[in-house]
């Protein structure tokens, strides 16, 4: 019943719309009427040129965003081998803590006469952290654990003995030098 409604309102609007062309010049005559009563009017849309460099600068926002709480939610190293071994992270804390304080007395111990064996001594014990630093990396992919376990543990104590040697060593260079001193005669 609509579509008899509809097509009676076609058939008596019949040759009433306009199908033809505009004439040349119609859109310029068109905004000459549309200047005259409401100022100018632009076809083009005004740019707002505030949008773009906000749009940019919260595209950067959003990726440093995104960036931060990607590298903040990485766990660290400890973090990781606590998960893996919890006897690790607690075996880890006591020899280093241990050799954290063997470090402060070796270098209250750093004179001249003692410098060239305690800067040696540093050395050896950088390098030995940068293994263990390895040693970490290797267990945390995958490696055989009771062997690196085994490794990170030996490299402890290498640290411990490394610290220990340098330190008689001292000992013996202080007892030379009061015994020499007190040989001498006015």
């Amino acid at each position: 019943m609509k579509d008899d409604q509809i097509e009676e309102m076609f058939k008596s609007l019949e040759g009433a719309f306009d199908t033809k062309e505009p004439e040349a010049g119609h859109e310029q005559r068109f905004l000459k009427k549309l200047s005259g009563e409401n100022g100018v009017v632009r076809l083009i849309p005004k740019k707002n040129s505030w949008w773009r460099p906000l749009s940019i600068a919260a595209s950067i926002m959003l990726l440093f965003a995104v960036g931060a709480s990607l590298y903040t939610n990485q766990p660290t190293i400890d973090e990781q081998l606590a998960e893996i071994s919890p006897e690790v992270s607690q075996t880890q804390f006591y020899f280093a803590s241990l050799i954290e304080d063997q470090i402060k007395e070796l270098e209250k111990e750093n004179t001249p006469e003692t410098k060239k064996i305690v800067d040696d001594a540093m050395v050896q014990l950088n390098k030995l952290e940068t293994n263990y630093k390895k040693l970490e990396q290797d267990l945390l992919n995958g490696g055989n654990s009771k062997l690196i376990l085994s490794a990170m543990i030996t490299n402890f104590q290498t640290r411990i003995d490394l610290i220990q040697e340098v330190m008689d060593k001292i000992e013996n260079i202080k007892t030379y030098k009061t015994f020499d001193n007190e040989n001498i005669t006015i």
